[in-house]
């Protein structure tokens, strides 16, 4: 019975978080105007979505952005996490607080404090796009840094030292032993910070320049219009974006799943000996 009641709650679960986007997919091919009836197959707002400028423009802009903001964080959230992982307790402790402060921070003070500061205080161009960039960046590093860490901590601590008394400078240490075991850490870092920069609304818009938009500001003021043809041909970005997400997703875990094989192969012994100790222990 509880494994019938976990089956269902799951099978619930799922229906509430996917059935509403298999709705719009299903209207992205369809002429209807509005959601509540079908009136025929059509292609049409994916033309419309890869065809009209003003959307090809948006789309093209706010993958740039969100691209150029993941290697920045990508970048600050690797090091920060490596930091503070040899780094003595209390600073890697200040280090972690400080970090939680932004995850936990609202998005809208977060993108209103940077309008005040870059903008009203700095004095700098409203048309800039260096507070947007500097926004996401701040949005994204954090969680960079909470997905390296637990990466930094399965690796044996002890590498880094060994690579040293082998005559291996810092660099060298960093770049060729401490980096390769934490490349699904950086990846998985990578991949949240772009999905972040996408999703974001509230800091784009305090931040963004008056001739920009993004996907989910356009698609906030889309809403508010009456351009019908513009509003179905979201649904059709909607259903494309999905996809692009389960086709990574997919991607991720088979290559997952294919490094834990190539480790095996490589290390049966040690793999099968961990497995024994861990049986053991339960």
């Amino acid at each position: 019975m509880k494994r019938f009641g976990g089956t269902i709650f799951i099978i619930i679960m799922l229906l509430l978080l996917y059935t509403p986007i298999l709705v719009l997919a299903v209207y992205s091919f369809t002429t209807s105007a509005n959601i509540g009836t079908i009136h025929g197959f059509s292609m049409d707002n994916y033309v419309t979505l890869f065809t009209k400028a003003e959307l090809r423009s948006m789309i093209i802009g706010t993958v740039l952005l969100a691209v150029g903001s993941a290697v920045i964080a990508t970048i600050l959230g690797t090091i920060g996490a490596v930091g503070a992982y040899y780094s003595k307790k209390i600073s890697a402790g200040a280090i972690g607080a400080m970090n939680q402060i932004p995850v936990v921070n609202a998005d809208v003070v977060t993108g209103f404090s940077i309008c005040i500061l870059l903008i009203v205080v700095c004095g700098m161009n409203k048309e800039s796009f260096v507070p947007l960039v500097i926004g996401h960046v701040v949005l994204s590093a954090p969680f960079v840094y909470l997905s390296v860490v637990p990466k930094l901590k399965q690796m044996d601590s002890s590498l880094y030292e060994a690579a040293l008394d082998l005559g291996a400078s810092p660099a060298y240490a960093l770049f060729k032993v401490v980096l390769p075991q934490i490349v699904p850490g950086i990846v998985s870092g990578f991949a949240l910070a772009i999905t972040l920069s996408l999703d974001d609304y509230f800091i784009a818009t305090y931040t963004k320049p008056a001739t920009f938009d993004t996907i989910s500001t356009y698609v906030v003021n889309a809403t508010k219009g009456s351009q019908t043809e513009t509003k179905t041909a979201l649904w059709a970005l909607s259903t494309v974006i999905f996809l692009i997400v389960i086709i990574v997703v997919v991607i991720m875990n088979i290559a997952g799943r294919n490094g834990d094989k190539n480790k095996e192969n490589a290390h049966p012994q040690k793999v099968r000996r961990q497995r024994l100790e861990k049986g053991a222990a339960k």
